[in-house]
């Protein structure tokens, strides 16, 4: 009698301790899917200093990465970037991949066709990096026959060649760099980007190349897109930039970024990025 009852106690006990070990992996199971919603999947390709970049130890870095960093502080999430090629960013957007990208990515109305954007954080205009021996002074210069335009695949340079040079030779290649490189060895006449990237290429090879800027064109409002249809993450991101901005927050990420840039173009008298005081280009 006394073993059958130490034995029934043994196995009330042992079934006490599966219970417990079951409600704990199951409460340690619910405990991982509520932190996997709390981290938000920001797509960027990490190859625009210094917007979107990686530091010394490889890590995600820049202006973007800054922002979207003290985003997830103002809702109280973990913000993780995921470093993809430009042609993949909405891609990632619509397959789950990704919860938003910021990647310096021009508002038009052929990604809104498949994508929502935030309110513009910023403003952008275009701009010809050119061999010094190609004679460019403009860019109505580039449409002629014999004349080579690099730019970079997806992007406005790209859209604003197709459209606007079509006597022209466009070669579409996969990054800045390698558009820069045409230029200054002399296998393509211009390259044509953002005027940020333009002025920091031409002071890296002033030997070789020009800066041209194009005028009475549009500005190319940049801004952040999440999937169709996610209307509550598309809330906070306007909330939150209307406040940064408020806040001086990227007055503080100009001065830690790009104090050089503004001042030079405050001398050459073009609108800086964060000022979205006008949109007439």
């Amino acid at each position: 009698m006394k073993k059958s009852l130490l034995f029934l106690t043994a196995l009330a006990a042992a079934a006490a301790i599966m219970t417990g070990c079951s409600g704990k992996e199951s409460s340690s199971e619910a405990g991982g899917d509520s932190q996997e919603q709390e981290v938000l999947t920001v797509a960027m390709e990490l190859a625009y200093p210094p917007f979107e970049t990686k530091d010394e130890q490889g890590n995600p870095s820049g202006v973007s990465v800054d922002f979207m960093k003290d985003f997830g502080e103002y809702i109280g999430k973990e913000i993780r970037i995921e470093n993809i090629s430009f042609d993949g960013l909405i891609p990632s957007l619509q397959t789950g991949k990704a919860d938003m990208v910021m990647s310096s990515m021009t508002i038009t109305e052929e990604r809104k066709e498949t994508v929502d954007f935030s309110e513009p954080y910023a403003n952008a205009l275009l701009a010809v990096l050119t061999n010094k021996d190609s004679q460019i002074t403009s860019v109505d210069d580039l449409n002629q026959e014999g004349k080579k335009v690099a730019v970079k695949t997806g992007s406005t340079g790209y859209l604003y060649a197709q459209e606007h040079l079509k006597n022209a030779e466009i070669i579409a290649l996969q990054d800045e760099s390698a558009c820069v490189m045409e230029v200054s060895q002399g296998k393509a006449d211009g390259f044509i980007y953002d005027q940020l990237t333009i002025y920091r290429n031409w002071q890296n090879n002033q030997d070789t190349t020009n800066a041209v800027f194009i005028p009475f064109q549009d500005v190319e409002p940049w801004g952040i897109a999440v999937k169709k249809g996610n209307t509550e993450l598309l809330d906070q991101l306007n909330e939150f930039i209307e406040t940064y901005r408020e806040d001086g927050g990227f007055e503080e990420l100009t001065e830690k970024y790009l104090s050089e840039e503004k001042e030079a173009f405050e001398e050459l008298g073009f609108q800086w990025f964060f000022d979205m005081s006008t949109e007439e280009g």
